[in-house]
């Protein structure tokens, strides 16, 4: 596997877990803050908000001049 593609994989698991992390602490606000984890929900959402953007434009722009 070339390290173009791995940045595709690292990209897609990096958004799930994140964006399962953001439904964690959206849907279990207990838990979350049982856990010490609640007040990071806003940053988890908007970083997975902005991992699917960069990942948009990996594809689209980045990928392409990558000689690897």
């Amino acid at each position: 596997m070339s390290l173009k593609y791995f940045h595709l994989v690292f990209l897609f698991f990096a958004t799930v877990m994140d964006g399962a992390f953001w439904a964690w602490t959206h849907f279990m606000p207990d838990e979350a803050a049982r856990a010490g984890a609640a007040h990071l929900a806003p940053y988890a959402g908007w970083l997975c908000i902005l991992l699917i953007a960069y990942s948009g434009w990996y594809i689209a722009q980045k990928m392409k001049t990558i000689i690897v």
